[in-house]
């Protein structure tokens, strides 16, 4: 059964500061990836140490998804941001984990 993926608001926003190219890379990302055993970890997803931003990682080239996975059918995706180097950037702030 295919989980339902939702957004936080803020991941909304940060989602619509990405060029159109770049949205649709992660939504395609999202949708293929998350859609179906979001907790498997891949070459693209990983858990996360413990912080405060999120368990879960999905890397798209140098863009980042941050979700959590709440129940057996719901993916919540909680922030997308960037990353340069060993620098993760959110919003245009730069974020440490």
């Amino acid at each position: 059964m295919p989980y339902e993926i939702q957004f936080v608001a803020s991941a909304k926003e940060q989602l619509k500061g990405f060029a159109v190219s770049d949205r649709t890379r992660i939504i395609g990302a999202i949708e293929k990836q998350l859609s179906n055993e979001p907790k498997k970890e891949t070459r693209h997803r990983k858990r996360l140490r413990p912080n405060p931003l999120a368990p879960w990682e999905l890397r798209v080239g140098h863009l980042r998804v941050f979700y959590d996975v709440e129940d057996k059918c719901k993916v919540t995706i909680l922030a997308v941001g960037t990353k340069d180097r060993n620098k993760l950037y959110i919003g245009g702030k730069e974020i440490q984990l």
